[in-house]
Formats: C-alpha cells, structure tokens, sequence
C-alpha cells in the first residue's frame, strides 16, 4: 500500500533589492487545528473550528475523521465535526507525511471497533513511529506493524482500551505524548503517562494539548515536567477559534530581517501556548526592534544581524527558517537542542548543511544542532526533501541571494497552501 504524494515543482526564488515592507495574514495553526479535529471526533456533540488552517496536513486529517465515521460539513471559514463513530469498517488512512496525523489517529482508531490501516508518503515510513506503537501494544492494542516500529501498519480493536499507566521515550518526538494525552480521557481507566530517556523536545506542544484538553473539561494533572495523568472522562463539545500559525509567520518575518526591512503579522496572540510564538525572543536577540500591539506583531531592522548562540530544544520546528536568518548575521550562530529534527520529514540538520554547503555557505552539524558561520553565497539549487519548512528557509535566502532555485516549492502545501501566492504578493509590495 502507497500513498499519493503531492508533484514536485521547481521555483526560482524571487530576489528583492529593497527592504521588505508588508503586513501579512497567516493562516491558522495546524497544530491546533488538528488538535481541535480530534478534540472534536472525541467530544460529546458537534463542534465547530472556526479560522482553520486547510492544507495538506489537515485535510489527510479530516479524510481520517470521516472514514472514521465523523460527519464533516464546511463553510468558508468555518468546520462542523460530529463525533466519530464506535464501530468502523475495514479501512486505510492516508498519514501523508503529517506527524499529527501518523500519530494522534492511531489511538482514535483503536477507541472504535474494527480495523484500519496506517500509510503515507514514502518518507513516512522513516519518520519515528516505535515508541507509539510499543506504546499502544502496551495497553492491550493490537498493532500489527511486522515488527518494524514503522509505518505501515494495522490496528485491529474492539473499542475499548483499559488506559492504566505506562512509561515511553518520547525524546524524538512530543507528538506521541500529545497523542495519549488527547486519547486518554476516553480509555476507560484514563490514562498516567511518564517520559524516560532524554530531554523532552518541543514542550509547547505538549503545553497546547493540554491547554485544549482543559478547555473541553480535561483536567490534566501534571505529576512533575514529565509525568501525566488523566482521569476518564467526558469530553465536551466546543466552538473553537483557532490563532494564527506562528511558525509558519517565520518566513514573512525573516524576510524582514534579511532584506532590513519591516513586517506585521494581524492578530498575533498576547497569549499562546505556540511555538512560534519564540521569534519575539530570538529576533530581539538576532538585532530586531519588536512590538506587539492591536495591529499585531511588527518585526523591523536597520542594523546588522546579529549571530546567535540558542537551544531550540522547545522550538525546534523553528531551525530551517532561523538558519536562514543566520547565514546573514555578522557572527557565527550556535544552535542546540534539537537532535530530534533528525527524525522529522527528513533529517534536517543533514539536509540544512546539504543546502548549505551546495551555495557555497559554511555550516556543521554538531551531536545535537549546528553551527552556521556567514560567508559570501552564491546561485544553486535548494533542496526541498519533502519538508515545507526547508522549502521556506530557501525563499528566504532568495530574497537576498539570485539565482537560487528551490527544487519543489509545492512541499509547502503541507501547512501553507498558498504559499506562492503570498510570497509574490510581499515581494511586490
């Protein structure tokens, strides 16, 4: 069984001779879009998701819903889900390349009775998977994955999980504690969940999901940075409105900063459990003048970059577009903390200094990050491999560098369907 995959599509990144000034819209978030999509199929009625983000990721999402029996209407910017049914036939989820997908469905197909299936793109079956299916065998779950801890593979289930305790390593992805947190309140002796092994990446994530999970009647009890616990029980139907993607606002704000110029991200949060809500700390850090007012976020620069020493162990999803800031700094920049990106669409750090080195750049790898020391740059190809966020780091440097060409740009479509369209209209502008 194979998946589809979006085709490939070459695009030589436009170059600007200017500061960059524009006011950006961002799409909703898909980690709290999809977050809300299983909220949704879970809860105790329909659900509406107001402003979501619809791209690839979230759309494999919702196909996943439905074939699980949820009934999805839309209208323009606003989702209805009913709550998935408890029995479902004998079928096949399409993961994509989505992390939230692969990962949150699973344990939502096991609270159903039958049996699904489980693929994706061909680089899904590299991406980390292990640690949630031993997982879910551990709670009397039956995955048949031939023993490979990958992609594909099969969950047959009567519906009811009994929940417990349990302990994993999720050190190379948060996503496989959100997905038992989201789960739990349905298994019917909930669930207590402890983290081993090394540091916990991407904790934010974490930090969202049970934010959403108490604004649904969860309560999350958290028994210390790395242990959970919740109790069995209901989960309530709600109107979400989902914010902005702020990391996905990193591009648009790098182009700021590497052309020295100025852009405003609307309806920026004053508070958020997102990510990408870190830019403020590592632009003001790198040299930006930051505000965030009514109208939203406002990054502006007119000095030098700065380099940057920073463990992005919380905010790893942020690297590609960082380093693209970074290859323009007046000093070396040292990145830590995310050894785990080596498990995500591709190996980042390997595909970053890849890129790198190709346009005459100078960037290692390091046993948990990179070093990014600025030199002169030159025309050639960036390669995309599959990852949205390495296809926005090689606009970036487009902007200020000719002649780069990214190998597919449509990767993008992952979390920012229009992508192309946006970055013409703040180059013209």
């Amino acid at each position: 069984m194979q998946m589809s995959e979006p085709a490939p599509h070459n695009w030589t990144a436009p170059v600007v001779q200017r500061p960059i000034h524009s006011t950006v819209s961002i799409p909703g978030s898909k980690s709290a879009t999809n977050r809300a999509f299983v909220l949704a199929a879970l809860g105790d009625s329909v659900s509406t998701i107001s402003k979501p983000l619809l791209a690839r990721d979230t759309e494999l999402m919702l196909q996943a819903l439905e074939k699980l029996g949820c009934q999805i209407t839309r209208d323009k910017d606003l989702i209805e889900i009913s709550p998935m049914k408890q029995v479902h036939q004998d079928l096949t989820i399409d993961v994509g390349l989505a992390g939230t997908v692969m990962r949150f469905v699973p344990a939502l197909a096991a609270l159903s009775a039958g049996v699904a299936h489980f693929d994706g793109d061909e680089r899904a079956r590299n991406r980390p998977m292990k640690t949630l299916i031993n997982a879910l065998k551990s709670l009397g779950i039956s995955v048949d994955d031939q023993s490979t801890g990958n992609l594909p593979f099969s969950i047959a289930s009567d519906g009811l999980v009994q929940g417990g305790e349990i302990t994993i390593d999720a050190s190379e992805s948060s996503q496989f504690v959100s997905a038992l947190l989201l789960a739990a309140p349905r298994f019917k002796n909930g669930l207590t969940i402890k983290h081993v092994g090394k540091n916990l990446p991407s904790l934010p994530h974490i930090e969202m999901t049970i934010d959403m999970l108490n604004q649904v009647g969860v309560e999350v009890i958290t028994l210390d940075k790395n242990s959970w616990k919740v109790l069995p029980s209901k989960i309530q139907s709600k109107n979400w409105v989902i914010e902005p993607d702020l990391s996905n606002a990193g591009p648009f704000l790098a182009a700021a900063m590497v052309t020295k110029g100025e852009v405003t991200i609307p309806h920026w949060p004053q508070h958020t459990t997102q990510a990408g809500n870190a830019w403020i700390e590592i632009l003001t850090k790198m040299g930006a003048n930051i505000s965030l007012n009514e109208k939203g976020l406002t990054v502006k620069i007119t000095n030098e970059i700065k380099g940057i020493d920073f463990d992005l162990s919380d905010v790893g999803e942020l690297t590609p577009v960082l380093v693209s800031i970074a290859l323009f700094a007046n000093s070396t920049s040292t990145l830590s903390g995310i050894a785990h990106l080596r498990g995500h669409e591709t190996d980042r750090l390997a595909a970053l200094v890849e890129n790198i080195k190709s346009i005459g750049g100078d960037a290692e790898e390091t046993s948990d990050g990179l070093i990014i020391r600025p030199t002169k740059l030159k025309a050639g190809m960036w390669k995309a491999f599959d990852d949205h966020r390495m296809a926005t780091a090689g606009a970036v440097i487009g902007l200020v560098v000719s002649g780069i060409e990214v190998d597919d740009i449509k990767t993008t479509s992952k979390t920012l369907p229009d992508f192309e369209k946006m970055w013409a209209h703040l180059v013209s502008v």
